[in-house]
């Protein structure tokens, strides 16, 4: 088979460990080098292989300004690379990544994406990103928004805090011992609230016949889609998500009934109910088998993971056909939605 412009595939995933706090510095060079050397490890090729490099991150988050310039340490100064930066979660740069290839100015690609979560405290850093006027000033963290969102589905009759208790139980989990634990941002409880993670993850992407031979089972890009809600919280329902909803049509064309599998990215257990109802899932696709953020939350790389997850299970044969979403801003405002495929089906 030939090359053309929309065959392009993961062929390759990395994260660090998922820890509530390492002692490296806010670049991420310490937690993406170890990354990098999986993949050229795994895949058979080098730095040199690479075409094009992007990244993701935050200069709030790190607490420098251009961050991401001293995270090219962990790339490494020779061969010159065509490089890129998006400031927010690294899914967006694998979006920018494959419209690259896409265009036809690269091959390959090499996507990361980092956030040293415990360098401040996380709940208060993320209030920088709200209405700087209106907004900020009043300093509503990012427990206190979605508690805000929380209530409001819990008052709509959306749902309950027994279904929110559920998406972080598990399927074996005591759902009545979480209901009997205290409220940490009412009507938020602990088990509803992403845990702080440093991390850093990396995704291959390659185009046609050499994805193939790379990969023994590519997973393809059959679809991906963005979309943006307005910033002004009181300018929208913070019960739905018409984002997800406007990016999922886009890319399932209003038929999400065939994952195997589906990654969602959702910080706290009742968006993951906002973000199923909002993509249409079908009862019998498994929701976050990676465990999602709830299990672990790499800030600016959480969403990167969610995709890398869907393609992972890909990739080893588990599944053969993968929706992945991810979400930037405040309350739902940006999501990403990615479908992923086997050979065999798309």
């Amino acid at each position: 088979m030939t090359d053309n412009a929309t065959d392009i595939a993961v062929v390759g995933f990395a994260h660090a460990p998922h820890v509530p706090e390492t002692f490296g510095t806010t670049n991420g060079v310490e937690m993406l080098v170890p990354c990098f050397q999986q993949l050229y490890s795994q895949l058979g090729i080098t730095k040199s292989d690479i075409d094009f490099w992007c990244s993701g991150s935050s200069d709030y988050l790190a607490g420098r300004a251009f961050s991401f310039i001293s995270a090219i340490d962990a790339i490494g100064a020779v061969p010159p690379i065509n490089e890129s930066h998006v400031e927010m979660d690294a899914a967006w740069a694998l979006y920018e990544a494959w419209v690259k290839l896409r265009s036809g100015q690269a091959k390959t690609a090499l996507v990361y994406g980092f956030g040293k979560s415990s360098a401040g405290t996380l709940r208060q850093v993320l209030t920088m990103q709200l209405d700087p006027y209106l907004v900020t000033p009043l300093w509503p963290d990012a427990w206190s928004i979605a508690g805000l969102q929380a209530r409001a589905g819990l008052d709509a009759g959306r749902w309950t805090e027994r279904d929110m208790a559920a998406v972080a139980a598990g399927a074996d989990g005591d759902i009545e011992s979480l209901l009997g634990t205290p409220y940490v941002a009412d009507p938020l409880r602990a088990h509803d609230v992403a845990p702080i993670t440093d991390g850093a993850a990396a995704v291959v992407l390659a185009m046609g016949d050499r994805a193939r031979e790379l990969c023994e089972r590519p997973a393809w890009i059959t679809g991906m889609a963005h979309r943006v809600d307005t910033p002004v919280l009181g300018a929208r329902d913070l019960t739905i998500s018409p984002s997800t909803s406007a990016a999922a049509q886009a890319v399932t064309g209003g038929d999400a009934s065939g994952f195997d599998i589906a990654e969602l990215h959702a910080p706290f257990s009742h968006q993951q109910l906002i973000l199923a109802e909002a993509i249409g899932l079908a009862n019998g696709t498994k929701v976050n088998p990676s465990g999602g953020a709830l299990a672990a939350n790499p800030m600016f790389a959480a969403g990167l993971e969610r995709i890398g997850f869907a393609a992972k299970a890909i990739m080893a044969g588990d599944a053969n056909r993968a929706l992945a979403h991810a979400t930037s801003g405040p309350a739902l405002q940006q999501n990403l939605v990615t479908v992923l495929e086997s050979e065999a089906t798309r």
